[in-house]
């Protein structure tokens, strides 16, 4: 399965793309589009995004689309603007009839490190790792597009042995796997 992961932004929207086989991971690419370095006004970006999402799109053809979901801002004026943005990468999206899932910000960060309150720097080294990813990306943007991508194939790709189960089950497996690490009162 190919997944594209965006972090919608209407000055920098970061997209990454990574295959899943399995257990296996693979980065195909992964970028942002700087709309704010092409055109100050907001219609002028969001022509920019849709261009170059649509690009990746057609390139790269992924099966299936993930996005992080919105947040409360303070800020009405960032939220709209935000909210457009993630529009038009919807737009792309479906316009090429990809299955589209959205994820909380705390949840990706959950998944990819472990804890909700993750820091981008955190999240950044994580997908990294988890990618085989030599380069830093210039853009936390990218890296946590990638984190979206991996995010969602964590939750819809695992096979079914490795995904989360109780812990009495989890601990009841391991007993009957390992008696030799097993010591009785």
């Amino acid at each position: 399965m190919r997944i594209i992961g965006i972090d919608p932004g209407s000055l920098i929207c970061g997209y990454g793309v990574i295959d899943v086989n399995g257990n296996s991971l693979r980065l195909v690419e992964y970028g942002v589009v700087e709309a704010q370095r092409v055109a100050p006004e907001l219609p002028e970006r969001l022509d920019h995004i849709y261009r170059r999402l649509t690009a990746v799109v057609e390139r790269t053809k992924p099966n299936a689309a993930a996005l992080e979901a919105l947040f409360y801002a303070r800020n009405v004026q960032s939220l709209l603007k935000l909210s457009h943005a993630r529009g038009v990468a919807m737009l792309v999206l479906a316009q090429h009839h990809l299955p589209i899932t959205e994820y909380a910000a705390r949840l990706i960060k959950r998944s990819i490190t472990g804890k909700g309150n993750a820091t981008k720097e955190q999240v950044s080294y994580m997908v990294k790792s988890l990618l085989c990813i030599e380069e830093t990306p210039e853009f936390f943007d990218a890296t946590d597009a990638l984190a979206v991508a991996l995010t969602h194939a964590l939750r819809t790709d695992m096979p079914v042995a490795q995904r989360k189960r109780s812990p009495a089950t989890t601990w009841r497996q391991f007993i009957e796997e390992n008696p030799h690490r097993v010591r009785r009162a």
